[in-house]
């Protein structure tokens, strides 16, 4: 059996709650929604980009299992819209095809891994952790 190094810190987890507590796939994918829709500009997905920062901010905050619900939702939304849009055989192998298709499966990746992460979480177990940490120093 292995035996654990550090008898404080929690066991890995799955490969889907890791990713989904995470706060770097939401940041990915806003820099691919960045590189795909800045030029020309294209307001309505760019506005994607700020729940996913928020994401983002709240799992390195601590609440990791909202943070991936969150992030979830908005990188399914994205995933979704994104697929509405017609592309063209030849528009599909080009650069920004293959980034279009990178932004759309890790956009599919996060949504899942959100959604698993929110319904395995235990919220319990993470505001104790929250509070033990203290991050930002409420306890002195």
């Amino acid at each position: 059996m292995p035996s654990n190094p550090d008898p404080d810190s929690e066991p890995q987890g799955s490969f889907l709650t890791t990713w989904g507590k995470s706060a770097l796939p939401p940041m990915c994918l806003v820099t691919l929604i960045g590189g795909l829709h800045a030029r020309p500009v294209q307001v309505f997905p760019l506005l994607v980009t700020f729940p996913l920062v928020l994401s983002s901010y709240l799992s390195v905050a601590g609440f990791k299992i909202d943070a991936a619900a969150f992030g979830g939702a908005w990188s399914g939304v994205y995933a979704l819209l994104a697929l509405r849009r017609p592309q063209g055989m030849r528009q599909k192998f080009s650069p920004r095809g293959v980034i279009r298709g990178t932004a759309i499966g890790l956009g599919t990746m996060n949504a899942a891994a959100g959604g698993w992460t929110y319904m395995t979480g235990d919220r319990i177990q993470e505001a104790e952790k929250r509070k033990s940490q203290d991050k930002w120093g409420h306890g002195k």
